[in-house]
């Protein structure tokens, strides 16, 4: 009988993400989740996940300014008066709320 846990691997990692965001509207996820079914590997060795998932999809490609981003979901969650920290850390990503 293990003592310890199995180690999580990067598929069980991707499954989880793909079952956070799936809303049924994005064949992407499908792909996503294909792409990783197999990978077996444990998540918890890879020192830089982005950049090897990079690696296996390529670099997100995003179609708006990261500023913008987080100005909107800002916006979205704490309407024209954030949090004291969030308007902090918003401002030290150059963002203003």
């Amino acid at each position: 009988m293990p003592t310890e846990p199995e180690p999580v691997t990067l598929a069980e990692v991707v499954r989880r993400a793909v079952e956070a965001c799936d809303d049924g509207s994005s064949e992407a996820l499908d792909e996503l989740l294909a792409r990783f079914e197999d990978a077996d590997v444990p998540v918890a060795p890879i020192e830089d996940i982005e950049a090897s998932l990079d690696m296996a999809i390529g670099p997100v490609d995003a179609d708006e300014d990261p500023a913008d981003l987080l100005r909107l979901a800002a916006r979205a969650e704490f309407g024209d008066d954030p949090p004291e920290a969030v308007a902090r850390w918003l401002a030290q990503q150059g963002v203003s709320a």
